[in-house]
């Protein structure tokens, strides 16, 4: 699933390409991915000729602030990436061009056309991804976004507010880490590569670490996500860019799916285990 630095450098990239153009109409063969409309046809008339006046995310949603006081929210889910090209329609397939003809790209069930001719397309072969359709008055009002927990990487998401929100919390510091509702953004790769940085067990209770621990938690999550960022995140299986090319996150992942392999830092066997129904990787040599 596309985590904070793939939804991070999808945001950053689609402000650049984007930002004024005007929704002209809007095709998908899968319509249980737009929620809140009892038809496409509905969905397209509200979105018609609409501008997009900014482009932001929270967690891992991609946010159209549109004008007419509307926001068009992406979630990409597990498999759901957004390219920005163009592609013509043969044989029943989208077809297009360079990156965008990678076969991991292909799989297109929903097109948004500018009124530049201009596409955005969303690939997504598990077809798990939505898209929503909000007043933004109501949007930033609802349940959904105040219960996701602070991003990470603000200014205002210090060391002390960390120490405040992990305390008290009782699971293993791996899920806690990736419970959207408390910190919001980081996802199953992450979790195992900031606990890698931070030699921490990911089996260990978060209530029970250490205040040196908890800053060494900290500092990585800080580090770890800014990294991605830069390498415009971790292309290991569906994500790409809105270009259609890899991210390079993945050529410095140090634990993550390294199951079997030696650990970067002892040597020792990096193992796999499952957490709440969820991987881990981590090397309990170095990792307390």
């Amino acid at each position: 699933m596309p985590e904070l630095p793939e939804v991070e450098t999808t945001v950053r990239d689609l402000k650049k390409e984007i930002l004024k153009r005007i929704f002209f109409t809007f095709w998908t063969d899968s319509p249980k991915m737009v929620k809140k409309f009892d038809s496409i046809s509905q969905f397209k008339k509200e979105l018609y000729k609409r501008k997009i006046e900014n482009v932001w995310r929270r967690g891992k949603n991609i946010l159209f602030q549109l004008s007419g006081n509307k926001t068009l929210l992406i979630h990409q889910k597990i498999s759901g990436h957004l390219l920005l090209g163009k592609w013509k329609r043969e044989k029943g397939s989208w077809v297009s061009s360079g990156a965008l003809a990678d076969r991991v790209n292909s799989f297109i069930h929903l097109i948004f056309i500018f009124d530049n001719d201009q596409m955005l397309a969303l690939s997504d072969p598990r077809k798990f991804a939505k898209v929503e359709l909000w007043d933004t008055d109501k949007f930033l009002q609802s349940e959904f976004l105040q219960k996701l927990g602070p991003e990470p990487l603000e200014e205002n998401f210090t060391l002390g507010k960390f120490k405040q929100i992990i305390k008290n919390k009782k699971g293993k510091i791996k899920q806690v880490l990736m419970n959207q509702e408390i910190i919001a953004g980081i996802g199953n790769i992450y979790s195992d590569e900031i606990l890698f940085k931070a030699k921490i067990n990911p089996l260990r209770k978060a209530n029970e670490l250490k205040e040196k621990e908890l800053k060494q938690i900290y500092l990585a999550i800080k580090t770890i996500l800014k990294q991605a960022i830069k390498l415009k995140g971790d292309s290991f299986s569906d994500y790409r860019t809105i270009t259609g090319e890899k991210g390079r996150f993945q050529e410095k992942n140090e634990v993550y799916k390294k199951d079997g392999q030696k650990c970067p830092r002892c040597q020792k066997i990096i193992k796999k285990i499952k957490i709440g129904g969820r991987s881990a990787h981590y090397c309990s040599h170095c990792q307390r």
